[in-house]
């Protein structure tokens, strides 16, 4: 089984480069060394319905890339290998990715995995990327571990003071399942809205294997909240959202970026209305080019991506990758891992095609605008944006 998913693997990294051997960029992107770069996320498991999307994402940006040119002539090429969202083979895909295939850099994400994969980027001095992590922590990590996604302590944030200063609530329950991103996340959030005035209730954890919630359930029930706000995982929300509804509590439900996404309305129907949810990336109104994003997905797959935010960033992210590249091959600089560490700091602005600017700062985080929506008659309605 271990080599017959490493053939797969190794397929989809093939795909990657050759697929951008198109139209007018063919002759001259093929006629340099490829560029290469690594992407571990979960293809298969209990995540793979996300992470599959975001890596696809991904392999469209290198085509793209590649069809104007690629980087200076050469080739963008993305070796993608699976995770399952487990942090012990995301320190095999890690490993194999630095020792093996020599990659300077590398983008993962899910919290655990980006906490486990970092000590080796810092000791194979390889620059890697969280590129959909949440968890604040992510910035502590090390030296040569960056994130290109906005932490939890920015947008969970923006939801607690939505939910005190406009909504005006006074007590809230926090739901969250016991893994690294939703305990960090739903103290973020318990911590902003007390800081703010506001009485947190209820703090149940549920766990990230479990399909009944009724015990966290009922205790929140018995706290009687004036808003609930969940920490969860794009897979387990829309259950827990389903059984808060079942059990006749009617509260307002807020969640963060993870419930962005039309499976959730899908999936939940009328219990949807009335979420709250946040996004850390521009909407189709907010850029045309994500317009044109989501028809490609309607065009080749039939559907709108799980996760859209998530895979805008990820297909932001060979750009980022073939900027740092530019920016080594204009200077003369070896393409080592130190180097594209270094070359993260000295662009550290970046103008990409799905989420805009981003300004990567000296502390390893990012910030971005938060775009707070509520689903209202089957579909997520803009409420407000906080800068």
């Amino acid at each position: 089984m271990r080599y017959a998913r490493r053939k797969i693997v190794a397929g989809l990294a093939l795909t990657a480069t050759c697929l951008g051997w198109v139209g007018m960029g063919w002759a001259q992107a093929a006629s340099k060394e490829p560029l290469k770069f690594g992407l571990a996320m979960p293809l298969t498991g209990s995540q793979a319905l996300f992470g599959a999307d975001q890596a696809k994402a991904a392999q469209w940006a290198v085509q793209d890339i590649n069809a104007k040119g690629g980087v200076d002539g050469h080739p963008l090429e993305m070796i993608l290998l699976d995770t399952q969202a487990d942090p012990r083979l995301g320190i095999n895909a890690v490993n194999r990715l630095v020792n093996v295939d020599k990659v300077p850099v590398f983008g993962t994400a899910w919290s655990a995995v980006v906490k486990a994969v970092a000590p080796i980027a810092n000791r194979s001095e390889v620059l890697a990327l969280s590129v959909g992590a949440n968890s604040p922590e992510i910035a502590k990590l090390g030296d040569y571990l960056y994130t290109t996604y906005p932490l939890a302590d920015v947008d969970v944030v923006a939801q607690a003071r939505y939910a005190r200063e406009t909504l005006k609530k006074e007590r809230a329950a926090v739901l969250y399942i016991h893994n690294d991103s939703g305990v960090e996340g739903a103290k973020i959030y318990r911590d902003a809205f007390e800081s703010l005035g506001g009485k947190v209730v209820a703090y149940e954890a549920y766990d990230a294997q479990s399909t009944d919630y009724t015990g966290a359930l009922l205790k929140v029930r018995t706290s009687n909240p004036d808003i609930i706000h969940i920490q969860g995982l794009v897979s387990d929300l829309p259950q827990v959202i389903a059984q808060i509804r079942q059990l006749g509590i009617k509260q307002p439900i807020s969640t963060y970026s993870a419930g962005y996404n039309p499976k959730v309305i899908q999936q939940l129907g009328a219990a949807a209305e009335g979420l709250m949810v946040s996004a850390l990336a521009p909407s189709a109104e907010q850029n045309p080019r994500i317009a044109e994003f989501v028809e490609r997905w309607q065009k080749t797959e039939g559907r709108i991506p799980n996760g859209l935010p998530y895979t805008q960033y990820l297909y932001d992210m060979p750009y980022l990758i073939a900027d740092l590249y530019g920016h080594l091959l204009k200077s003369g600089k070896p393409l080592t891992g130190a180097n594209m560490r270094q070359a993260l700091v000295e662009v550290a602005n970046f103008d990409l095609p799905m989420t805009g600017k981003l300004q990567v700062s000296a502390d390893h985080r990012v910030k971005k605008p938060v775009y707070l929506f509520e689903v209202k008659n089957g579909a997520f309605t803009p409420l407000a944006t906080v800068e």
